[in-house]
């Protein structure tokens, strides 16, 4: 498997943290048993900005406890893949999923908790939706 691999530089590492501390803040959804929820209920919505291929922008996103996977349903159909921070720099999937409109798609599975990731769109159009991880 081939994977892209990207520089973070520090400002954006340490901006990338605070920022995915912040996307992560818990909820009063978020503190209910977990034995009674779904990785879908701690769902959370996104807006992708025109000309950015990355979300979140200069920043990234974290995994919980709450998912196994990194899943993500968009309002159109998108071509995703997901970029992991790994020491300071970003590693890509080899190849984009095509994510389908108004549905859960999972675009890497069996993912650790605390795993800090951004989504990369081939496309840099605007996009919305929900994503969970």
């Amino acid at each position: 498997m081939r994977i892209c691999t990207r520089r973070l530089t520090a400002g954006l590492f340490s901006a990338a943290l605070v920022g995915s501390a912040l996307a992560i803040a818990p909820t009063a959804q978020a503190q209910a048993p977990a034995a009674a929820a779904s990785c879908y209920d701690f769902a959370n919505p996104y807006t992708k900005a025109a000309g950015d291929v990355d979300l979140p922008a200069g920043r990234l996103f974290s995994t919980s406890t709450a998912c196994a996977d990194i899943n993500i349903k968009p309002n159109t159909n998108r071509y995703i893949k997901v970029c992991f921070e790994t020491q300071g720099r970003l590693d890509c999937q080899a190849n984009y999923t095509l994510a389908y409109a108004g549905q859960w798609n999972t675009i890497a599975t069996n993912v650790r908790d605390g795993a800090l990731f951004v989504f990369s769109f081939r496309s840099d159009a605007r996009s919305t939706g929900s994503w969970a991880a």
